[in-house]
């Protein structure tokens, strides 16, 4: 028998558990934000509460899509917004750290496990969603996407990746309509894309890039109540 064939095959001797993490965007005209969640500690444990992304393990009997609209659901009451798989992560130490596995002792059977997780990103309007904290999400907060705090197991890394798939597709599919409300004008675009986007844009040559895609139509509609000269309104097309 060759060398090859008599090694041992390795044994994941601790399974393996599979989550999903949703980074979920939204955009209040002057700063982009993220929804995080506060983890609920037990009344009989006093270790450091951490901020999170909204994220939990997937049922047997479901996909991953639908675990990411029921793990939303459940943890922060929003349901029916724009979902889109981006990433996944498979660092078999994401969740080992000694601040995580202090409050997976006490929400999880099996804590030690290995978890691969799924990133979802969602795109939502302020105005429409009203996200409420449940399960084991005992608060929940909105967050400048650029002042994000230490975040529990790697949900920095998982926030970061989400903006750099939201960068891409935004100027690849323009789905940054998403996040404005359904009537907005030029500068309001050009807001969102200059904050996504981190760098300032010219005004003129934003304008005439836009209105190449085709993407948006012009109303015969301008702003109403604005201390400056109304500018027109358009909607996407």
């Amino acid at each position: 028998m060759s060398k090859k064939n008599s090694e041992p095959t390795p044994k994941n001797t601790l399974g393996m558990d599979v989550s999903v993490d949703c980074v979920v965007f939204g955009f209040d005209n002057d700063t982009l934000k993220v929804l995080l969640i506060e983890q609920k500690q037990p009344d009989t444990v006093h270790f450091k509460t951490q901020k999170a992304v909204p994220g939990d393990l997937v049922l047997d009997n479901e996909s991953l899509d639908e675990a990411a609209k029921r793990i939303l659901q459940e943890l922060t009451s929003l349901k029916g917004i724009y979902l889109k798989q981006f990433h996944a992560f498979g660092d078999p130490n994401r969740v080992r750290g000694l601040k995580d596995q202090q409050w997976l002792r006490t929400f999880r059977v099996n804590p030690e496990r290995r978890v691969l997780t799924i990133g979802y990103y969602s795109l939502v309007k302020l105005s429409e969603f009203k996200p409420k904290a449940a399960s084991f999400a005992g608060k929940i907060y909105w967050v400048d996407v650029y002042n994000i705090p230490s975040l529990a197991f790697d949900h920095n890394e998982i926030v970061h990746k989400a903006l750099l798939m939201l960068r891409h597709e935004l100027m690849a599919d323009h789905i940054g309509f998403e996040l404005l409300p359904e009537k907005f004008t030029l500068s309001q675009l050009q807001k969102l894309y200059e904050i996504i986007l981190d760098k300032k844009l010219d005004k003129r040559n934003f304008r005439k890039n836009i209105l190449r895609t085709e993407t948006v139509t012009a109303l015969e509609e301008k702003q109403q109540g604005v201390l400056h000269k109304p500018a027109q309104l358009f909607s996407k097309k």
